[in-house]
């Protein structure tokens, strides 16, 4: 099989071959392009979308080699109400998941698949999630007509011939084929932005696959992201006993030189990529960066939880990213980077909402329309994104790509809430943490769908990315818990909510660098320097021992951020008990046991 360029492919896997021309036959492309993930082949793709209008270049003096791309107004976020599990037993999908059986998914995508790439360059792209020669380490080949997902593929995943080497050697691969669905009658003018009003974002856990139609933004259309690294990979982990989860992970070291490994799990745009790029504001302290997104772990032959990164780059959320919020995520896309949605300035460089606190006189916003500060709507999309490589941030820890991983000391849960979370607060054991992550509550952010700022429980931030049962996430979790236990190395689990606000909106905890200051009480905790405050909800920072050394609270605010109200916390449990009733049966008895023993020490407390 040759190349569009007529280059001959190397690749014995017949099954591979036989696969790509399957798909050809089906979607009719006019040539097929194998990827190589070579400098040569990045500009060919730059060229091709210049030309399309799919980017337009941004000043090379102030921000070389970067580019903006606005996106259809209907193709902005990830799409969950059209993604699916089309698992053999609607079952297993659960109730978190929308199901589809897929018998009739896969006549529904033949038909919307014949022909959609007419027209059309088919890429073929070879790509590892995980560095090679990790234990979790796996390959995946995603087919796409888009050059805007292949070069964003080439950012975010270990794409092109070394990849290709990989699957040649024998590993398994999964399947991702991917459609804008706007093929072209020859002759025809393309659009900047082509995609579809008919969205299909779906995925077979049984046969490791994953087919995307109509969307070519984010998530919906860079498969290896959320459709493979956690929605198959997550059933993959269950089924071969490690981790799939929306986490990101950093390596803390504090001023006296111990050096522990922090996993996260926040829902989308809440702060994730802020705290895996924090900046310490407590001297001694320093944090390196080794994923903000996915952390896929694996319990490793000394009995302890290990975890890799399986990205190589950044999807982040642009509005509210600033020198001040995050200066490291603003030193890294100073150039090498594509933005989504934002706004352009008069001298060719982005803008977005909460990039500088004065708003400049004249930009071109995400529609590429004309937009002043007196224009109703935002310059830049709440959702606007930008694509940047891991390798140029300035905290990337060396351990980013070492297939090893590192060793997990602390795992942290933690959502948008504007009450009853306190600051942070320490499980009292495994099963109690799973029961926090299980349980976890958050402000709907831009990044999905539905009302801005509503609170949903989010279990373990993985609401719309498990690809199986959510019960049956949460028994895997306590599953691992009891490995852990076996060797005396299971993680410590915190929950954080850098977000309680007073009576008035204001926001009672500084947050962005002054998050160090949890995380060395996080530190302390597991080296038992210091004690804490037991809760109905768990163990709280006794006021001495959390570091606020040069900051200013008003009033009651500290207490309100280290104290909590049983009687509050009581109504809290009774509503968490909504998301266990939606798992059913399959809810493991031990979290109903944890949120009876909440309620009783709640009662406790009252009485």
């Amino acid at each position: 099989m040759t190349n569009s360029d007529g280059a001959t492919i190397p690749t014995t896997r017949t099954d591979l071959v036989e696969w790509v021309a399957q798909i050809a036959a089906l979607a009719r492309p006019d040539t097929i392009h194998w990827v190589t993930g070579s400098a040569e082949e990045r500009q060919m793709l730059i060229d091709v979308m210049l030309e399309a209008g799919t980017i337009e270049q941004l000043n090379p003096e102030l921000r070389p080699d970067s580019y903006v791309a606005r996106s259809n107004e209907s193709d902005v976020a990830r799409v969950e109400s059209r993604t699916f599990i089309c698992s053999e037993n609607e079952r297993d999908a659960g109730p978190t998941n929308n199901w589809a059986d897929p018998n009739e998914m896969r006549s529904t995508l033949r038909g919307l698949f014949t022909e959609s790439m007419r027209g059309r360059t088919m890429y073929v792209i070879p790509f590892l999630m995980g560095p090679a020669g990790s234990p979790v380490t796996r390959a995946g080949v995603e087919i796409t007509d888009s050059p805007y997902v292949v070069m964003s593929m080439g950012t975010m995943t270990r794409m092109g011939r070394h990849a290709l080497d990989v699957i040649e050697s024998g590993a398994d691969w999964v399947k991702a084929v991917h459609s804008v669905g706007a093929p072209l009658a020859e002759g025809a003018k393309d659009v900047a932005w082509p995609c579809n009003s008919v969205k299909y974002i779906t995925h077979f856990p049984e046969t490791r696959e994953i087919w995307s139609f109509g969307s070519a933004y984010g998530g919906n259309a860079l498969l290896g992201k959320k459709a493979f690294a956690l929605r198959i990979a997550s059933v993959m982990a269950r089924d071969e006993g490690w981790l799939a989860e929306h986490m990101m992970l950093i390596k803390v070291t504090s001023p006296e030189g111990h050096v522990k490994h922090i996993a996260a799990a926040f829902p989308s745009a809440c702060g994730k990529t802020n705290f895996a790029m924090l900046q310490p504001t407590i001297p001694g302290w320093t944090v390196e960066t080794i994923g903000d997104d996915i952390v896929w772990m694996w319990v490793d032959d000394d009995g302890r939880l290990r975890g890799i990164n399986p990205e190589t780059g950044f999807f982040g959320v642009a509005p509210g990213t600033s020198d001040q919020s995050n200066p490291v995520a603003m030193q890294t896309m100073v150039g090498n980077t594509v933005f989504t949605n934002v706004a352009v300035t008069d001298d060719n460089d982005v803008w977005w909402e909460g990039m500088t606190k004065e708003k400049p006189a004249h930009l071109i916003d995400w529609h590429g329309k004309d937009w002043t500060p007196e224009s109703e709507n935002p310059a830049a999309h709440p959702n606007s994104r930008f694509t940047v490589s891991i390798a140029q941030c300035p905290t990337a820890s060396p351990d980013w790509n070492n297939p090893d991983g590192v060793t997990i000391d602390a795992i942290i849960f933690g959502g948008r809430r504007r009450t009853t979370m306190p600051l942070v607060v320490e499980s009292r054991n495994w099963q109690h943490g799973v029961y926090l992550g299980a349980t976890m509550a958050s402000e709907r952010t831009a990044a999905g769908e539905g009302t801005v700022g509503e609170l949903t429980r989010d279990p373990f931030a993985m609401a719309p990315f498990t690809g199986y049962h959510v019960g049956d996430h949460w028994a895997h979790w306590l599953s691992i818990g009891e490995r852990l236990a076996a060797g005396g190395h299971a993680p410590h689990i915190f929950h954080v909510n850098w977000f309680r606000r007073g009576d008035d909106g204001r926001f009672l905890w500084p947050g962005f660098g002054d998050n160090i200051r949890v995380v060395d009480w996080i530190v302390k905790r597991l080296g038992g320097e210091v004690g804490a405050n037991p809760s109905p909800i768990g163990n709280l920072p006794l006021r001495d021992d959390l570091n606020v050394d040069g900051l200013s609270f008003h009033g009651d605010d500290l207490t309100e951020l280290l104290t909590v109200d049983p009687a509050v916390i009581s109504g809290d449990a009774l509503s968490a008990q909504s998301v266990l009733e939606v798992a059913g049966k399959r809810a493991p008895r031990a979290l109903w046991d944890e949120n009876a023993e909440t309620l009783r020490l709640c009662a406790t407390r009252l009485s």
